[in-house]
């Protein structure tokens, strides 16, 4: 190819780089900020902090002035976790309309701990054991932190499709609760006066947005296990799946539902593979039961909340396993199970919530939230929103891998970074060169991050996602400047 040609096809590329439509692009389109410039800002954040996962501010903005506009922004009055996630959940309510089929909604809580001199600036999580005294006498201490509580909507084969609710809160004062539980029953005090209030939020937020209550199932483990949940998804519309720790009343009120489900005969027998605690691959039998059940409110709120017609099904493991705690699930739920083939169903649905849980591993040890050196709640708060957002696409990316096969490479990657992950790919000897595709370009993206892809390797995980990410900007910054500076 002529010179002339070689340098005029740099030129576009460059010219395409700079005015690309990206992820950045459908993730910030419909963010709330009332000025201008703190959308700008926020994006040129986001970008950078994307451009090296887990890297600290000063080393992503590489210079002062950008440092500093990154503190400014984080320390902004007029910025806060709402104005920050608003385009994101936008784009999560695009997806989801995108899809067909029952979506799974899950809600978990996470605490984020950090080491400061000044705990009340920041907030308190919990009480902590530190020792004892001279005297024997118990010592204690009050961590320092923020709590979150997010929902996060996935496809039934597990693809993340996006933050749909989120809460941060600390507390300045730790209440004490099971000192508490000593002087009155906590379920005779009001929802609306306890922390459990964020469960009936968040499902309210989450289901609000997505806008077709039908197809969501809210999914949560035995924290929220609340009676007020069950009614608050019956008024909106909505269904949900949960593990329960209750044994609530249950029939004409005379007696309880673990009673009752001792007179269920097994519908069937469902075999898993699990891991023991050394990670080896072990089988478990598990028995299925399920029954229809009228449940009833706690006594001292049988005024306030009805009666309900609910699902319970118990998955309980036979015989006692070697290496590990035996599978037992108890689950409520206020969709029809019928049949075995609908029990494993919602089984497989529950099994999908420990995707919240590596959700928010990667805000922790991928994106490094809790090496964050901000002294304020507010300022951590609005860049923990901002790894949310950083957090979902790496997650994303991981998922995409193994569940979307026919997707054209630019759902995920700018036509630039197509090119590059498919020059970095080593085709073998005396083949054509194929057109890249999705599976070929994540698969190269994994590699940069240490992947080796051979044919027994599970799919890539979030950390070989991540460094992958990390690697590709350094390559493409290194190939944008290299196509300025041809002819020069």
């Amino acid at each position: 190819m002529p010179n002339r040609q070689v340098r005029a096809r740099q030129r576009q590329i460059v010219a395409d780089a700079n005015a690309r439509d990206d992820w950045l692009d459908r993730e910030l389109g419909d963010c709330a900020f009332n000025d201008e410039r703190l959308g700008k800002r926020f994006r040129s954040l986001l970008e950078q902090l994307s451009s090296s996962p887990g890297g600290s501010i000063p080393l992503v903005c590489q210079d002062w002035a950008n440092t500093k506009a990154a503190y400014r922004f984080l320390d902004n009055d007029r910025v806060s976790e709402v104005e920050i996630l608003a385009g994101h959940f936008e784009a999560t309510r695009d997806r989801f309309e995108a899809t067909d089929g029952p979506i799974l909604v899950l809600h978990d809580t996470t605490e984020f701990s950090f080491k400061r001199g000044d705990v009340d600036a920041v907030g308190i999580t919990r009480k902590c054991v530190a020792g004892a005294y001279r005297d024997g006498a118990i010592r204690y201490y009050a961590a320092c932190g923020i709590l979150m509580h997010s929902s996060l909507a996935v496809t039934t084969e597990g693809l993340p499709l996006g933050l749909a609710a989120i809460k941060f809160w600390n507390r300045q004062k730790f209440k004490g609760t099971n000192a508490l539980k000593k002087k009155i029953n906590p379920t005779r005090v009001p929802i609306e006066e306890k922390e459990s209030i964020r469960w009936l939020d968040n499902l309210r937020q989450s289901t609000t947005l997505l806008g077709d209550p039908a197809r969501c199932v809210h999914i949560g483990d035995r924290e929220s296990d609340i009676y007020e949940l069950f009614c608050t998804a019956q008024d909106a519309g909505t269904h949900f799946l949960l593990r329960t720790c209750v044994d609530r009343l249950a029939g004409d009120g005379k007696h309880t539902i673990a009673a009752e489900m001792k007179e269920v005969r097994c519908k069937g027998l469902h075999r898993v593979e699990v891991l023991d605690r050394k990670g080896n691959p072990t089988e478990a039998i598990l028995e299925l039961k399920f029954r229809r059940v009228r449940v009833l409110p706690p006594i001292g709120k049988q005024s306030r909340y009805p009666n309900l017609e609910l699902t319970v099904l118990h998955a309980t493991e036979r015989g006692k396993p070697r290496g590990r705690d035996p599978i037992v699930w108890k689950l409520i739920t206020d969709l029809p199970v019928t049949s075995r083939d609908s029990a494993i169903e919602k089984l497989q649905w529950y099994a999908m919530r420990w995707k919240i849980e590596t959700f928010h591993k990667i805000m922790k040890s991928g994106c490094r939230a809790e090496q964050s050196k901000l002294r304020t709640a507010e300022r951590l708060v609005n860049l923990l929103a901002t790894f949310c957002v950083l957090g979902w696409r790496i997650f994303w990316l991981t998922m995409l891998n193994r569940s979307t096969r026919k997707a054209r490479p630019t759902l995920a990657f700018t036509p630039l970074e197509v090119d590059l992950l498919n020059r970095l790919g080593h085709p073998p000897p005396r083949s054509q060169p194929r057109p890249p595709t999705l599976n070929s370009c994540l698969k190269q993206l994994a590699q940069l991050g240490g992947y080796l892809a051979r044919a027994g390797d599970a799919p890539p995980g979030n950390m070989v996602i991540w460094r992958g990410l990390a690697r590709l900007t350094d390559i493409e910054i290194g190939f944008l400047l290299g196509a300025q500076n041809v002819g020069n």
